[in-house]
């Protein structure tokens, strides 16, 4: 696989939690996210992208997202299960990106907001369309996901480098 092809990732994030009395990051999804998990990855598997890798938060709800949205897909990617993506940071969550090895050329990261939307900021130098208006005008609501396209390897994923060429949210 030559790191001239583009390469895509997928900001998803988790679908709504429930609020129970435990600890956040044990929080399970509430039965409207469930419902919203299956119908991200519907979404997501109409993208027609062949994810090579998934890398998910270790939060019980981002674990029940993808477990839900991955039934949609295709073909079930490796999942690698990233305590590192819990309350992440934008750039904490390049960081991780970047150790990504470079035979993995699609790679969905289901994760948590607020780090899941200023990702999706800080990488797009570039979007298609509408696309960052309606990511910007809708926040990043529960569900949501953004496709962002870069060239080169997954090292040199930085801010700025990346296009927005999709975005989709429950609320559209």
């Amino acid at each position: 696989m030559s790191v001239a092809e583009p390469r895509r990732i997928v900001l998803f994030r988790h679908a709504k939690a429930d609020w129970p009395q435990m600890s956040d990051h044990e929080r399970p999804l509430a039965d409207r996210g469930r419902m919203e998990a299956a119908v991200a990855g519907r979404k997501l598997a109409d993208t027609g992208i062949p994810v090579d890798l998934a890398l998910c938060s270790t939060a019980t709800r981002t674990r029940e997202t993808w477990k839900i949205a991955v039934h949609e897909l295709a073909h079930r990617p490796k999942t690698v299960y990233e305590e590192r993506l819990y309350e992440a940071s934008p750039g904490e969550l390049i960081s991780v990106l970047n150790e990504i090895p470079d035979d993995a050329q699609n790679v969905v990261l289901i994760g948590h907001n607020p780090g899941v939307h200023g990702l999706a900021e800080v990488l797009a130098g570039r979007a298609e369309g509408d696309t960052r208006t309606r990511m910007n005008d809708h926040g990043f609501p529960a569900a949501a996901f953004a496709v962002l396209t870069f060239d080169g390897s997954w090292k040199s994923l930085e801010p700025g480098v990346a296009d927005l060429i999709d975005y989709w949210a429950p609320t559209e």
